[in-house]
């Protein structure tokens, strides 16, 4: 896959053509995934590099802020001295500006059409709980189901808390456990029974399946917008 660099937009020789011809390039590659489906880790790549851009023009202390593991200092530092030149040269800002502005409208739309094969995924999973649940959500086992559920792809997670800009959220760790192939004996039950007898670290696990009519690519996509969604569905229901 084509990328773009961190600084893409200060790199080399500043030129609005050269720019646009860089970023078009990048985007067709993208568009190339997003025609088959596949939205990781393109779709997170391109709310970066929007977010950067927004960041550079709006203020360069909040770029330091945002990015900070994104960033190196030396990195931090060029652009920072880019934006203190963007001052003392007209032709440079106006440039740069043009090149900023043109990018970041591009890369939103391209944003805007994988956040409509997000939100259609999203519409098509199902979440239910699996058997009788402990009072502790926060960690389990998941189990994954697509298209015609032929396999049941199984991931043990965990829910933990971490605060960014006085502000509290909640990511996931997966891990993968293994595929079951779907048939009568292995059901969601007798998968949860199997796991509870030949693992002794989760000896009353929350157990949720999520499954989705839709053939589409599980590492991609499915297993994100899964991801994403169960958090949601667990923090909603402990709210």
């Amino acid at each position: 896959m084509k990328t773009l660099s961190q600084t893409w937009f200060a790199d080399g020789y500043i030129d609005f053509e050269l720019k646009k011809y860089t970023l078009l390039a990048y985007l067709q590659e993208i568009n190339k995934y997003f025609s088959q489906n596949k939205l990781y880790p393109q779709l997170a790549d391109l709310i970066f590099h929007y977010n950067n851009l927004v960041a550079f023009k709006e203020n360069k202390r909040f770029l330091q802020e945002q990015f900070p593991k994104k960033f190196t200092g030396i990195q931090i530092e060029k652009l920072q001295l880019l934006y203190e030149s963007m001052i003392e040269d007209d032709d440079l800002m106006k440039e740069l500006e043009e090149i900023i502005n043109y990018s970041a409208n591009t890369l939103k739309r391209a944003i805007t059409s994988g956040s409509e094969i997000y939100e259609f995924v999203e519409t098509k999973l199902k979440i239910e709980p699996i058997g009788i649940m402990p009072l502790d959500h926060n960690e389990g086992y998941f189990l994954l189901c697509e298209g015609s559920c032929r396999n049941t792809w199984v991931y043990q997670y965990r829910l933990s808390i971490f605060e960014k800009h006085d502000e509290k959220y909640r990511s996931i760790k997966t891990e993968f456990i293994d595929v079951w192939q779907r048939n009568f004996v292995n059901s969601y039950h007798n998968i949860k029974a199997q796991l509870i007898k030949n693992r002794s670290d989760l000896p009353n696990p929350a157990v949720y399946a999520v499954e989705t009519e839709l053939n589409i690519p599980m590492e991609e996509t499915l297993l994100p917008i899964a991801k994403r969604s169960l958090v949601r569905y667990i923090s909603g229901n402990q709210a």
